[in-house]
């Protein structure tokens, strides 16, 4: 059904079909299919993108409006048919600024709720930042060097960073 009705639009408006993809999956992140299409508007090979809805281009609000970004610096034009949007018009890309407007707006959001989240684990006396890796080597990194064994050699024989071994020797002597 909505092959048929893309290609009907793309009869009317007069256009020739270069290049059809059909993907089918739920939100997967890789979308090969529609990388492969961006290939194409980068080669210059196709001049419009003709979606059924905006969801089955990006699966959000951001992804949507950086792909749209890119299609309009590449001189694509873009129209989603369920939508009635179609960025090959003024119209269309005053649409297409609210979008942009939406998306920053999303991405705000996120970031205060990070944020927020974050202040949150502090306040609870959660340790943030990567984990603890080499500090649970400091009593056989300092047994070895008091060994005599080169900061080298006992990177090498922990499997661990010359930096973690020499960090661990400074703290305790430092």
């Amino acid at each position: 059904m909505q092959t048929r009705a893309l290609r009907e639009y793309a009869a009317r408006r007069g256009w020739t079909i270069a290049l059809q993809v059909k993907e089918i999956g739920s939100g997967a992140s890789q979308r090969e299919k529609r990388e492969q299409l961006l290939e194409a508007a980068r080669r210059r090979e196709i001049d419009v993108v003709l979606v059924w809805r905006l969801d089955r281009w990006g699966r959000s609000v951001t992804d949507l409006l950086a792909s749209l970004q890119e299609l309009e610096h590449l001189g694509v034009g873009f129209v989603s048919l369920t939508e009635a949007l179609d960025l090959t018009t003024p119209a269309g890309r005053a649409m297409a600024a609210l979008l942009a407007v939406f998306a920053e707006f999303e991405r705000e959001i996120l970031r205060e709720r990070v944020r927020a989240g974050l202040a949150h684990a502090r306040q609870n006396g959660q340790r943030l930042g990567r984990p603890l890796t080499a500090a649970h080597h400091a009593d056989e990194v300092h047994k070895f060097y008091r060994a005599g064994m080169s900061k080298s050699e006992i990177a090498r024989r922990l499997q661990i960073g010359r930096t973690s071994v020499r960090r661990m020797l400074k703290e305790r002597m430092g």
